[in-house]
């Protein structure tokens, strides 16, 4: 049903759509830092990447850094909200819409995220515990943050989330009446109470690595499949929380 309304949509903004994904990770992939150099940065420690290159959180400045994790969101959340944008898409041939408004609401919402994860980002590189990559240093840190996206999966918040973000015709049914900006806020809200667990995982793979991210965004796009998706959601959290205690008693 998704792939079909996919395939139907034939407005301009949907090829801007995706050519803004396209983009996104061109340019996450450009940003990406090797394997190498970064065990060369964790030998060396994080004053050698100072002279190296300035791309420590302090030296790009908090602008850039929230940028970036704009950008970082957009490319891996519009793949996931793809079903709401095409229910969206087909209701425009009953009533009025205006797409524009309503992935503007949704950006909105998640470049505010964006502006905490940079401060939240900042903080942390600032009491040494993230490296210059954006990666944890800290296994206590990363454990913590693996037991507590493995917790928020069984939480009533995230379930309530996920049943609005795989069932969008429903969704925009009951708030139709508030208009595309304020569905466009309600539709950002609800996507980024079901994956912003997994993008604070970003400190503990890495916000620079995209493999970290493209396998987020794959399980983040599975989860909110209506059929297959119940079945992930559970046994995730579980390896979450078991990753996260192996972690911090050093098992892994």
């Amino acid at each position: 049903m998704i792939s079909g309304r996919v395939r139907a949509m034939r407005a301009p903004h949907w090829l801007a759509l995706f050519g803004l994904m396209l983009g996104g990770w061109l340019v996450l992939f450009a940003l990406a830092v090797p394997a190498d150099l970064r065990e060369v940065g964790r030998i060396y420690g994080s004053d050698f990447l100072r002279d190296l290159c300035t791309i420590t959180p302090d030296a790009a400045g908090f602008v850039r850094l929230t940028g970036m994790w704009a950008l970082m969101s957009v490319a891996m959340m519009a793949p996931t909200a793809l079903p709401a944008f095409a229910t969206y898409e087909d209701l425009g041939h009953r009533a009025p819409t205006q797409f524009g408004a309503l992935v503007a609401g949704f950006l909105a919402v998640w470049f505010g995220f964006s502006i905490l994860a940079t401060a939240a980002q900042i903080a942390l590189f600032n009491a040494d515990l993230l490296s210059a990559f954006g990666d944890s240093r800290s296994p206590a840190l990363s454990a913590a943050l693996l037991i507590g996206a493995g917790a928020y999966q069984f939480s009533p918040l995230k379930s309530d989330c996920l049943a609005k973000c795989r069932a969008p015709m429903t969704f925009f049914m009951a708030h139709w009446d508030e208009g595309p900006w304020r569905n466009g806020l309600r539709l950002g809200a609800a996507c980024l109470g079901c994956c912003w667990a997994f993008m604070a995982l970003a400190f503990v793979g890495g916000m620079m690595s995209v493999a970290f991210m493209g396998l987020a965004t794959l399980v983040m796009i599975i989860e909110k499949l209506p059929a297959l998706g119940r079945y992930v959601t559970g046994p995730l959290g579980v390896a979450l929380i078991v990753s996260g205690i192996a972690v911090g008693t050093g098992a892994i």
